[in-house]
């Protein structure tokens, strides 16, 4: 009896025990712990989806749209909703294969979450968010999805926006595109996770890149409720997302069309050219006008998503690598078009500006005799003559008696350099700062250049002359090779006479983009000022208001006075007329427009010249100013100089075509804007 009062007691005991610990975890979880749990439970049942923003448009100076958006019906699908399905939804996906002509395993690799071994295209965003499939349906094949929708669950044909260019190829590398976010992108770029709604694209190259926080506008907000399987129950808060702003450039669409043209007669008339670039800036502004670069490519191919075997044709030799765009990526020997350089840093070093100078057909150099255009000598002439002719000897002697008054292979211990030095002063040798992305530096080939060159090279060039060059099939380029081997080895550092001789012709070791030498060009015919060049002009908000204005910055000054400058400007006022370029300009209106420039015909090992035209009208008050580049060309005269006359005579509306610009006047105001953001055409 005891026993069982015992056992009784014990397990009263417990039941109160229990009673008690339970009493404290109701009260630790409703009480001390409640609010927590409360929003924990939330979280389960409120999924966040970020809506993405309208991406502004990019216009031209006029309000002309360069890149805008369309309405395009877009398939997509819910995932969460047919992975729920028997066999995954593959039944789904096998009828809308049908109906859209794509293949399964595409369809299902595009709805495949990104991660480790999962390569694009893949499916970047939010579970709760339709993964859109095809961005190019027409109205049939919509209609088969939304008119059977038994037999499509989970899949929706929608009107989303998607991006349109109305100038078609016309400066796709300028424009740049879009892609969709990365990851690396999401942790990198400041405020871009936060927003980040799974379908947004960002810029990838060109403006579409620099601009593109501007353009993406601010995501909206849209709360939804779920239960605990995921399906939505209702929307329990919306925030609308604001458009992005538009972007107005200084390009002109017109002017655009013209040079695009220009450039592609130039590439079709030199056989073996492998690639072109022009370039027209506004003189007086620092803006750039047209930027074109050849080969392009259709900047619809980003569309919907690009194949991996896509992005790498356009990045291919056998394509000519249309992604890259020539007018800032391309680096080429300038020829003669640099000498206004080298005429520059002869009147710094002291040379008279009203001398005579000879112009022999050969002139020695060191041990090396280096020779005028076909060896002609033009006899005695002033600087002026000197750039209509194109005398190379004039500046192959300044060149070298500069180089040995600095110590020549024995330099002093503090050399001026006039011409490297002058060069860099007209902005060449560094990026020009325009607002493109991935822009190339250029070469300035001085003592310090040619010593880091020889510590990072000599290695492999001591090999090489003891190797040689067994791979080359050609043995008497194979023999020069090694020599040259050799010489680099032994004595690479040294800055040679030859390269000093070079160098003042723009040949040698010297590379510059056709934006480089265009805004040199630029504040030589303007104010002495050298400018960074501006693409963008201002972002307008799309209600019409001008959030702000993007100006062009001063980032140095010619280091030669206004007389010298008008001095160099008259001599090439007069090469279309009476110098090198005189035979691409017969006939040209010189008395309506009169084109100044210079030519150039600059010599790579292995290949054709490259073809060059430097220019810039009307000479006596400059509005533009026209470089053409073409690879492979041949001389200046004959291919860029022709396709320079060619933008002109598209500017100006010769030959009985509508002007691009009439009154050769661009617009030194923004377009107007209604308040629904349209542009009021005036």
């Amino acid at each position: 009896m005891i026993r069982m009062r015992t056992r009784l007691l014990v397990l009263h005991v417990l039941v109160v025990l229990l009673l008690v610990v339970l009493a404290v975890r109701l009260w630790q979880v409703q009480v001390v712990r409640g609010q927590e749990f409360v929003t924990r439970a939330m979280e389960t049942r409120t999924r966040t989806v970020i809506v993405p923003a309208v991406r502004g448009q990019i216009l031209d100076s006029s309000g002309r749209p360069l890149v805008r958006n369309r309405t395009a019906l877009v398939v997509s699908v819910d995932r969460t909703k047919l992975n729920r399905m028997p066999g995954g939804g593959m039944s789904v996906l096998r009828r809308l294969s049908s109906v859209l002509d794509r293949p399964v395993k595409d369809l299902r690799q595009r709805i495949t979450p990104c991660g480790p071994g999962v390569g694009r295209p893949c499916w970047t965003g939010s579970p709760y968010q339709p993964v859109p499939l095809d961005e190019k349906v027409d109205t049939r094949e919509a209609l088969q999805i939304l008119e059977r929708q038994e037999e499509f669950p989970g899949v929706t044909a929608e009107i989303h926006s998607v991006r349109q260019y109305p100038g078609g190829r016309a400066g796709a590398q300028m424009l740049g595109y879009l892609q969709p976010v990365t990851e690396a992108e999401l942790e990198k770029r400041e405020g871009l996770k936060a927003s980040f709604s799974g379908v947004d694209l960002a810029g990838r190259d060109g403006i579409e890149y620099v601009y593109d926080d501007a353009l993406r506008g601010k995501s909206g907000l849209r709360r939804v409720q779920v239960d605990r399987m995921g399906k939505a129950l209702g929307v329990e808060e919306q925030v609308p997302p604001v458009a992005g702003d538009h972007l107005v450039t200084s390009i002109d669409a017109r002017v655009q069309a013209v040079t695009e043209k220009a450039l592609a007669h130039a590439m079709k008339n030199a056989p073996g050219a492998d690639g072109g670039a022009a370039v027209v800036l506004d003189a007086r502004s620092g803006r750039v006008v047209s930027v074109a670069s050849a080969p392009g490519y259709d900047p619809e191919i980003w569309a919907g998503g690009i194949s991996a075997k896509g992005y790498q044709w356009l990045l291919s030799d056998k394509s000519g690598k249309p992604l890259v765009s020539r007018a800032i990526n391309g680096q080429f020997a300038p020829g003669s078009t640099f000498k206004v350089s080298s005429v520059s840093s002869m009147l710094r070093a002291g040379y008279p500006i009203n001398g005579t100078y000879d112009c022999p057909g050969a002139y020695m150099v060191g041990d090396r005799s280096f020779s005028n255009f076909r060896g002609i000598g033009l006899g005695q002439m002033n600087l002026h003559t000197a750039l209509v002719k194109s005398c190379d000897t004039i500046f192959y002697r300044a060149a070298y008696e500069q180089y040995l008054k600095d110590g020549g292979r024995n330099p002093k211990k503090r050399t001026k350099e006039v011409f490297a030095n002058t060069a860099r002063a007209f902005g060449f040798g560094r990026p020009t700062g325009v607002d493109l992305p991935g822009e190339s530096s250029g070469r300035i080939p001085d003592r310090a250049w040619k010593k880091d060159l020889w510590n990072r090279t000599s290695a492999t060039s001591c090999e090489r002359s003891r190797k040689g060059y067994p791979e080359e099939k050609d043995r008497a380029r194979a023999d020069f090779l090694k020599r040259l081997a050799l010489e680099n080895c032994t004595e690479g550092f040294l800055l040679r006479p030859g390269d000093s001789a070079n160098f003042a012709i723009g040949q040698g070791d010297v590379l510059v983009t056709p934006m480089q030498l265009a805004r040199a060009y630029m504040a030589l015919v303007s104010d002495g000022k050298v400018r960074s060049p501006r693409i963008g002009w201002a972002q307008v908000r799309p209600d019409g208001k001008v959030v702000k204005t993007i100006d062009v910055p001063v980032v140095g000054k010619l280091p030669i006075s206004d007389k010298e400058r008008a001095y160099i400007k008259n001599a090439l006022s007069q090469v279309p007329s009476d110098g090198t370029a005189a035979g691409a300009f017969t006939g040209f209106p010189m008395d309506k427009v009169r084109i100044g420039g210079k030519t150039g015909t600059a010599e790579v090992w292995g290949k054709k010249d490259t073809s060059w035209f430097a220019s810039f009208a009307p000479t006596n008050d400059p509005q533009f100013v026209v470089v053409v580049m073409v690879s492979q060309g041949g001389m200046g005269a004959s291919t860029a100089a022709p396709a320079a006359r060619e933008i002109y005579e598209g500017i100006y509306g010769f030959k009985g075509q509508p002007a691009a610009v009439p009154g050769g006047r661009l617009p030194t105001k923004l377009p107007k804007f209604a308040p629904d953001g349209t542009v009021i055409h005036q």
